[in-house]
């Protein structure tokens, strides 16, 4: 017997393809390892096993046809619950959208489709994206699967769960501050936040419209680079405006050398206030790895980056603000009973249907938008902007990658951190990659000294650099050997292919 969480996302297509076993068996071993799984972790929020069994079947009716089968064909995929999907319901974790049937597909989805992946259902998330620990979700928090006792990180978290514990193969997030990357690290996989404009957004229910990105998680570089090959198949998506023409194989120089390449590091950082001493040690010793590799380390400066946290929370809640208005009880979503008005209505709808986290965000970005704050907080934050991007350009002319921290800790205990301002902190070095809109990567190098729980390090690259970066996220994997775990606990528990 093997079992599904052993085998990476090439092996599953490629054992399709050889007839070693069908899509349809793979499609029974994941919704089984879910069945066994996912009581414990509360990654799904939907379970789609009809669309998993009827992909799974076309994929087999087109290899009894003699055809050649895409590069995920009958790969177990998952969708963060802001992604649409015709069949499926779309609620991103709210009240608010409790019931509402996706009317299309998000183009990221479709190109995962597309490639022969089987859509096993929608992965539970922070409420709208907003929040680090997937606490905040409408419905039940997740846990993490190295200790449920423990936030999975967020607002990904759903999807970053999923993969750890071996129930699905790849997975999709987004990342407006951090949310895949901090997941990933706090769970133990390699979670990718492409290029601003290399993944298109169209279908991916917006919280920060220039900040947002699509991007994948899975157990190993090499299945995440697979990921990054069908979401940017077929170039630029004319639904999506900010979408670009990436398409590339980011598999062709996964495994080149990354001797007399240039990697950053910035010293203060490693030196900042909450910075773990475990996640510390792992950053020099992911450093020291590389340069063993023959990499050369070399001290770069982000002198704004300590302003990224509050530039985030200006830009990011006034974006939210816009973004969420749409959502006001008449047109779809919650709809407050017995209103006697539709001013009413509306106001009711919003103020039962948005949970703590949603109204905190948007009534901070009602009032910065509002006359006589907006300059002095909104430009002055598209000012921070403007100077954190010409940071990375001056680093960046200097080294290839920069490396540093995806999380200041380890996965906390659910409830642990109530202050909403401290939980902000999670993302202390995610947010400025989002700002400037470059590439970014978490790839887990230890388990921590003193935790016993996944670290993970975090690769940032220029824009549309993202092959590139794949190649150093691949060298740091390589001598890091933490390619493909699963979760101890879930590890073969369910999930079994003859």
């Amino acid at each position: 017997m093997t079992s599904l969480d052993t085998l990476t996302a090439r092996q599953i297509a490629a054992g399709i393809a050889a007839g070693d076993f069908t899509a349809t068996e793979v499609a029974h071993a994941a919704l089984d390892a879910i069945s066994a799984r996912d009581a414990s972790t509360q990654a799904f929020l939907q379970v789609s096993e009809n669309l998993a069994l009827e992909a799974a079947a076309k994929t087999d009716a087109a290899r009894a046809a003699g055809e050649s089968l895409p590069p995920l064909a009958g790969v177990p995929v998952a969708f963060k619950d802001n992604m649409n999907l015709l069949g499926t319901r779309t609620t991103c974790a709210s009240r608010m959208l409790e019931t509402y049937e996706s009317a299309y597909t998000a183009t990221c989805v479709q190109r995962m489709l597309d490639a022969g992946a089987t859509p096993l259902g929608k992965l539970n998330m922070d409420e709208f994206a907003f929040g680090s620990t997937t606490d905040s979700s409408a419905f039940h928090p997740t846990n993490n699967p190295w200790d449920i006792t423990r936030v999975p990180g967020g607002s990904s978290g759903g999807s970053a769960a999923a993969v750890a514990s071996g129930q699905v193969t790849l997975a999709l997030g987004s990342d407006t501050g951090g949310s895949i990357r901090q997941p990933a690290s706090l769970c133990g996989v390699v979670g990718m936040k492409p290029s601003y404009g290399a993944v298109s957004r169209y279908g991916v229910v917006a919280f920060g419209s220039s900040l947002d990105q699509a991007g994948p998680l899975g157990r190993s570089v090499e299945d995440v680079a697979l990921a990054m090959n069908a979401l940017t198949a077929g170039g630029r998506d004319r639904l999506d405006a900010t979408s670009q023409n990436c398409a590339q194989d980011h598999l062709a120089h996964l495994e080149d050398p990354i001797e007399g390449r240039a990697v950053g590091i910035i010293p203060a950082l490693l030196e900042a206030e909450g910075l773990a001493s475990e996640v510390r040690t792992a950053i020099l010793d992911a450093a020291d790895k590389l340069a063993s590799a023959g990499a050369h380390i070399v001290e770069v400066d982000l002198p704004n980056m300590a302003s990224s946290i509050a530039a985030y929370y200006v830009l990011a809640p006034c974006e939210a603000f816009s973004n969420l208005a749409r959502f006001d009880g008449v047109r779809y979503g919650y709809q407050e009973p017995r209103c006697t008005t539709l001013a009413e209505q509306s106001s009711l709808s919003r103020a039962h249907g948005f949970g703590p986290e949603a109204k905190r965000r948007q009534m901070l970005g009602a009032y910065l938008l509002s006359s006589g704050v907006y300059e002095k907080y909104y430009l002055a934050a598209q000012k921070v902007r403007t100077l954190i991007t010409a940071d990375y350009q001056r680093a960046f002319a200097q080294v290839d990658a920069i490396l540093m921290p995806a999380s200041p800790t380890v996965a906390w205990e659910h409830g642990a951190i109530s202050d909403p301002a401290a939980l902000y902190l999670a993302d202390v070095f995610t947010i400025s990659n989002n700002i400037a809109g470059n590439c970014g990567i978490s790839v887990p190098v230890c388990l921590g000294a003193d935790s016993g729980l996944p670290i993970g390090a975090q690769l940032q690259g220029p824009a549309f650099a993202d092959a590139q970066l794949l190649t150093f996220a691949r060298a740091l994997e390589r001598a890091c050997h933490m390619e493909g775990i699963v979760a101890p606990a879930f590890a073969g528990k369910g999930g079994e292919l003859a």
